[in-house]
Parts: C-alpha cells; sequence; structure tokens
C-alpha cells in the first residue's frame, strides 16, 4: 500500500512530488478546519444563529473569489515568478491565522481570521494551478496529473477527517486546529523545496499550441460548458446545506456532517478516475451533460428514501457529478485556450463556480425547505439545465464564428 501511495506522488517526478505533497496536505489542513468551523458556528449554537453564522461564512467564502481572485489571477498572469512563492505564503499564512484562531474571543475576530484563511487558501489554489504545467516532465500530461493532484488530495482529507472528529469529540476544537496549524506548516515546507522551470512560453510542446487552435464552435462550447458547471456547483452547495440541516434537525452532530464531506470527497475521488476513462472516450462536453444527469438521478431517487444512508448518496453523487463536470470543463479549457491566457480563464471560472456555489448553498439557509421537496426541486432543475446544455451545444455547431477566441467574455 504504501509502495503504491507513493507511485502516485512520484509518477511524474521530483517536482510534482514536491507540489503533490504540498497539495494533500493542504487539502487535510482545509478539512480540518471546515470540521472546528462547523462544529463551532453549525452544530453547537441555537437554529437561528446558526443561519445567520452560515450566512455570513458564504458571503466570506465569495468575497475571495469575486473582489480579490481577479486581482490575484492579473498579478500571476504578469509575475509568473511568484507561483512558488504563493505556494509558500499561502500555507505558511494560515499557520499563524490558524493559531489566532484559536485566541479569538468575539465571533467578529474569528470570521476575521477565517476570511484571512479563505483569501490564502485562494492565492494557493491559484499559484497551485499555475505552476502545475512547469513541475510535469511533459505538459501534455496536464489533464491526468489535475486528476491525480485531485486523488491525493481526496485521500488525504479522507485520511485526517476521522483523525479530526476523534480530537473534536475527545478534546475541542483546539486539538483540530493546532493539528491543521501543523499540517499547513508541512505543506508550506514542502512547496519551497519546489524546484521548476518558470518560464512557461519555453515548455509547450507543439502538438499543445494545435490543440489550443480548435474551431469557434469549441470556443462557444467552453461558455456552454461553463454554464452548465456552474450550475452543477450551484446544486452542490444547494444539496449540502439541505442535507446539513437536515443532519442537524436530526441531532447527527458534527459526526454526521463529517460523514457528508467524506462521501463527496469520495464522490469527488471516483471522479478523477471516471474522468480519465471518459476523456480517452468521449469529448468533453457529453461529460458534463452526464454530471447534470447524475445530479438529477441523485435527488429523485432519495426523495423518495431519504435517511442518513440516501443522504450520504446525495452527498456521493454531488461530488461525483462535480467532480466529473470539473474535470471535463477543465479539459475543454486546456484544449481551447492558449496556454499563457489559462491563468485568467482559470480565475474567471472559479470565481463563477464559487458564486454558483454560494448562491445554491443560500437558499436552504434563508428558505425552510422540507428536505423531499428540496430534493425533487433540484433534480428539476438538473434536469432542465441538462436540456437547455444539450440545446445550446446542438445550435452552437450550426452558428457562424465569432472574434472572441477565448469564451471570457460571452
Amino acid at each position: 500500500m504504501g509502495r503504491k501511495i507513493e507511485e502516485q506522488f512520484s509518477r511524474h517526478g521530483w517536482a510534482f512530488r514536491r507540489l503533490a505533497i504540498s497539495h494533500a496536505t493542504n487539502v487535510a489542513g482545509d478539512a480540518l478546519v471546515a470540521l472546528a468551523l462547523a462544529d463551532t458556528l453549525f452544530f453547537s449554537v441555537p437554529t437561528t444563529e446558526a443561519r445567520g453564522n452560515v450566512v455570513a461564512f458564504l458571503l466570506l467564502t465569495l468575497a475571495p473569489f469575486a473582489v480579490i481572485g481577479p486581482l490575484l489571477g492579473s498579478l500571476v498572469h504578469r509575475l509568473p515568478r511568484s507561483h512558488r512563492a504563493g505556494l509558500a505564503v499561502g500555507s505558511l499564512g494560515r499557520v499563524v491565522l490558524v493559531i489566532a484562531m484559536m485566541r479569538a474571543e468575539t465571533d467578529l475576530v474569528m470570521l476575521s481570521m477565517v476570511f484571512g484563511i479563505l483569501v490564502l487558501s485562494r492565492i494557493y489554489g491559484i499559484s497551485r494551478s499555475s505552476i502545475l504545467p512547469t513541475a510535469l516532465p511533459d505538459p501534455a500530461d496536464l489533464v491526468e496529473a489535475n486528476a491525480r493532484l485531485a486523488r491525493l488530495g481526496i485521500l488525504a482529507g479522507g485520511a485526517i477527517l476521522p483523525i479530526g472528529l476523534g480530537a473534536i469529540n475527545l478534546v475541542g476544537n483546539t486539538a483540530a486546529l493546532v493539528l491543521a496549524a501543523c499540517i499547513f506548516a508541512w505543506s508550506g515546507i514542502a512547496a519551497l523545496g519546489l524546484r521548476v522551470d518558470l518560464r512557461p512560453a519555453t515548455r509547450q510542446p507543439g502538438a499543445e499550441a494545435v490543440r489550443a487552435a480548435r474551431s469557434p464552435a469549441s470556443r462557444r462550447a467552453v461558455r456552454h460548458a461553463r454554464i452548465a458547471t456552474a450550475i452543477v456547483r450551484l446544486l452542490n452547495g444547494y444539496l449540502l446545506l439541505l442535507v446539513a440541516f437536515v443532519f442537524r434537525d436530526n441531532e447527527a452532530g458534527i459526526v454526521g456532517f463529517g460523514s457528508l464531506l467524506l462521501a463527496a470527497g469520495a464522490g469527488f475521488g471516483v471522479a478523477s478516475l471516471l474522468a480519465q476513462f471518459l476523456a480517452r472516450r468521449l469529448r468533453e462536453e457529453p461529460m458534463v451533460v452526464a454530471a447534470l444527469a447524475l445530479e438529477a438521478a441523485a435527488a429523485f431517487i432519495s426523495a423518495h428514501v431519504f435517511g442518513v444512508w440516501s443522504a450520504a448518496a446525495v452527498a456521493f453523487f454531488a461530488g461525483l457529478a462535480w467532480g466529473t463536470a470539473k474535470f471535463g470543463y477543465d479539459g475543454l479549457l486546456h484544449a481551447s485556450v492558449r496556454p499563457e491566457e489559462r491563468g485568467r480563464t482559470f480565475t474567471y471560472s472559479e470565481t463563477l463556480f464559487q458564486l454558483a456555489w454560494v448562491v445554491g448553498a443560500v437558499i436552504p439557509v434563508l428558505v425552510r425547505i422540507p428536505a423531499t421537496l428540496g430534493l425533487i426541486l433540484a433534480g428539476c432543475a438538473a434536469l432542465l439545465a441538462q436540456v437547455v446544455l444539450v440545446s445550446a451545444l446542438l445550435i452552437s455547431m450550426a452558428e457562424p464564428a465569432d472574434t472572441d477566441p477565448y469564451g471570457i467574455h460571452r
């Protein structure tokens, strides 16, 4: 088992191994912080206060994407040598903020620390995505390497969640935060040891340039796939919070919430495997359509037999749908956008996806929706989005060429 895990880290060489270690420990640290926050803001307070705390947290998660994310994307685009520094600052800065969270005496101070953690997490994510092509011996392996990173992150998060749950139940939130600080420090040290060629223009093979010059219809497909992926993300946020409040009302507590995170992570991990299989047999657009179909099926089936196990199944299929859509969209983006423009396009897309997740999550927080009705509504929305996407893709094949080569502004 240990040898197989080591092979997953070392498959693409030493530089990728350092990046993979930094990414996996980063995901594990984020999972521990999420557990500690869920216990503090959601399960340990009255329902009315919990709804207010969730709304405040959702707004905090959106701010780094909507306001700071585009600025960071432009900075990374102009200063490619800032990538490694972004990884280190994003990890080591969170060590300081997590320690400050443990000493916070008011909710306002704690939420301020949470905002800082989210900003640093955003810096880390942009830097990781920008530096990944330069950490590979062959940039043509980018999509496969991205999926491998996702799997390693899911494994790390899944391994740390039971430890975090046990620490919270036995000692309290402080234990989980101390462990998170140690893991973020590990992530930062791994990032500091990363040595890569930071000249992106010199590492792109001719084959990738050929793939980037796809037809205008493909560029329109990027726009359609981006919207469909955002809808999948919106439904993910909606379903997670809908089920979380049901668990809260049934006093499932932090353990129930942890099981939801584990199930969603497992679904995303399975998607990272399926994406490579499907990518060799299908174009990317059908993968996004399939994600919507998965979301609809899971919602409709669970609406008839809703319970603890069906809630976990909803979380699993939501993670599977999100992973399938995300990997399909990423493949389409890599094939249709010039390498030097990917950082900016990635930032734009991730901002849209996070906005969609927050909008979806806010709905069951502000409006009390019975679980069965909420699941039926989610299934109907996924089916409608699927029909609209397929229609748009068919129509785009017959449209004349447009002048927007990257699908960003339309």
